[in-house]
């Protein structure tokens, strides 16, 4: 790239590309350094056996923003999603099921062979997250205000709360609730019986290291329903081509306005004088220099690997060593020579084309995270998987299959100085041997396979302790205080350095939203009223 860079954007991964997406749209020279050597973090699809291709990490989609998807025009470069049919199919044992989804009516009919009362339930249950959802979405693409941010930060809290304050006192009962009670709390207030309180509450245990008595809990359940699909509000579907072909869509967009993107480049510092950064050095000891560095990456990684701890204020360093990372995730990636065959629902349907859930019951998630706590990982663990073959047949050869499997719970680092690196193999054992109890004979449709324990997708993907979402997605954690209190609203202690992924609100997920936000903070930052009042 000739000339000075404006910006530089530390990751390749979907917030990265979109803030550098918005940066050059605003005539500003961005270069994106991508440590990988294909772009995309965590949302990329690969092979991973010979013939056989997949989302890697992040495995299906519903919360990346429509704005987004409009302003970078992916849907005319060739965006498509491919809706669920149904939302989830949970095994249960002894010949019963439950399947979630296609409609209110199906949903209450499944529900109804558990419970009458339950089913009469499902419209208001449906109707509180629904309101709650659209709060959240309202705020997806809104800057946090920061607490020290005097009159302007308190204006623009005040302007984010308005959409609470107008709501019922009900209403606003109801989300306080949302936000402080355990997902079993919840759902307790809500239901009587086991499988549609398990079928609710495994959302609020993906991607966090928590049983679902965990107080807060029933949040992480509501970050999962606030996206969208096709127009469709809660709807979750499969991205023809994988996940990897939104970022190889939003890197096309990005180029097109000039962006530089460099792979194989990893950043090994962040390079500060004076409270002050405007260079970072790469692994291959080149220094890279741009009036803003912009960090893709999270803070975790970011604070305490890629900044020496001299160059952070004492009162932040505090908060950063407080700060929760490890989401409890092993993620699998199988090629298979067929398809699974459920004893409690034989034979192929729309339930193979969901999000196959199984854990039946609050209490199986609960016992997964006291055996994750107390032994490293569960022996009966939470196991999602999803099909994409079935609607994408790009992803594996004729007549075989690939399938995600995203399962909870592992402890993101071990005790008594185990390592995955040892462990690794009894863990997807354990994965396998719950397959098993529901599908039997699915191990000898394995035709090889990718398994990612919490240090491998460190590794991989620089989630540190495993973390898919950059850090716990907890009340202490979130909105004005994600990452810490006095640095929500992108900009980080060090002058000169942004954030804008994951670590930073909305939070975790393929969303866009954190990369949007941070690209307004900077273009405000460079504007006049900006730099008097921001």
């Amino acid at each position: 790239m000739s000339g000075k860079i404006d910006a530089l954007i530390i990751g390749g991964g979907h917030n990265g590309l979109v803030c550098a997406y918005y940066l050059a749209r605003a005539g500003m020279k961005v270069r994106i350094l991508e440590a990988r050597n294909i772009i995309g973090g965590a949302a990329v699809t690969e092979e991973f056996h010979p013939g056989f291709r997949n989302s890697t990490a992040s495995y299906t989609v519903s919360l990346l923003q429509p704005k987004i998807i409009a302003d970078m025009d992916l849907e005319a470069r060739g965006y498509k999603v491919i809706e669920r049919p149904k939302s989830n199919f949970l095994p249960l044992g002894d010949g019963q099921f439950l399947l979630v989804g296609g409609g209110l009516e199906a949903t209450q009919q499944e529900i109804g062979k558990f419970s009458a009362k339950d089913a009469e339930r499902l419209p208001a249950y449906y109707e509180m997250l629904e309101t709650a959802a659209v709060i959240l979405r309202d705020l997806a693409l809104k800057i946090p205000p920061n607490s020290s941010g005097g009159a302007a930060s308190l204006l623009a809290a005040i302007q984010q709360g308005r959409s609470f304050v107008k709501l019922s006192p009900l209403q606003q009962h109801h989300i306080v609730k949302l936000f402080t009670l355990s997902a079993r709390e919840l759902l307790d207030q809500w239901f009587e019986s086991d499988p549609i309180k398990a079928a609710f509450g495994f959302d609020a245990i993906v991607g966090n290291y928590a049983s679902p008595d965990t107080p807060g809990s029933a949040y992480v359940l509501l970050h999962h329903v606030f996206g969208e699909v096709n127009g469709k509000s809660g709807q979750w579907g499969h991205v023809v081509g994988g996940m990897g072909r939104i970022t190889e869509l939003m890197a096309e967009a990005c180029s097109e306005l000039g962006v530089e993107i460099s792979l194989s480049t990893a950043v090994e510092e962040v390079l500060v004088e004076d409270d002050r950064t405007d260079t970072v050095r790469t692994s291959t000891g080149e220094t890279v220099s741009a009036e803003h560095i912009i960090a893709n990456v999270g803070p975790k990684l970011l604070y305490d690997r890629l900044i020496k701890p001299a160059h952070l204020p004492p009162d932040f360093r505090q908060m950063m060593d407080g700060y929760q990372c490890g989401s409890g995730s092993f993620r699998m990636n199988l090629a298979l020579d067929g398809l699974p065959d459920f004893t409690d629902l034989s034979g192929e349907g729309d339930h193979l084309k969901s999000g196959i859930i199984m854990a039946p019951s609050l209490d199986y998630m609960d016992r997964a995270y006291l055996d994750a706590r107390a032994d490293g990982w569960s022996r009966k663990p939470v196991v999602e998987m999803l099909i994409p073959s079935l609607v994408d047949d790009s992803l594996a050869p004729s007549g075989k299959h690939v399938a995600s499997l995203f399962c909870q719970q592992f402890a993101p680092i071990l005790s008594n100085g185990r390592s995955w690196d040892d462990e690794r193999d009894a863990a997807v054992n354990a994965i396998l041997d719950v397959v098993e109890t529901h599908a039997p004979g699915f191990r000898q449709l394995i035709l090889g396979q990718m398994a990612l324990a919490p240090l491998d997708l460190e590794r991989k993907f620089g989630l540190i302790s495993g973390d898919i979402f950059h850090g716990r997605m907890s009340l202490d954690q979130l909105w004005a205080a994600r990452p810490v209190i006095g640095s929500a609203s992108h900009r980080c202690p060090i002058k000169g350095l942004y954030m804008c992924g994951s670590g930073t609100h909305p939070g975790g997920g393929v969303t866009g939203a954190p990369g949007h936000n941070a690209a307004n903070a900077i273009l405000r930052d460079r504007s006049l009223l900006g730099r008097i009042f921001g």
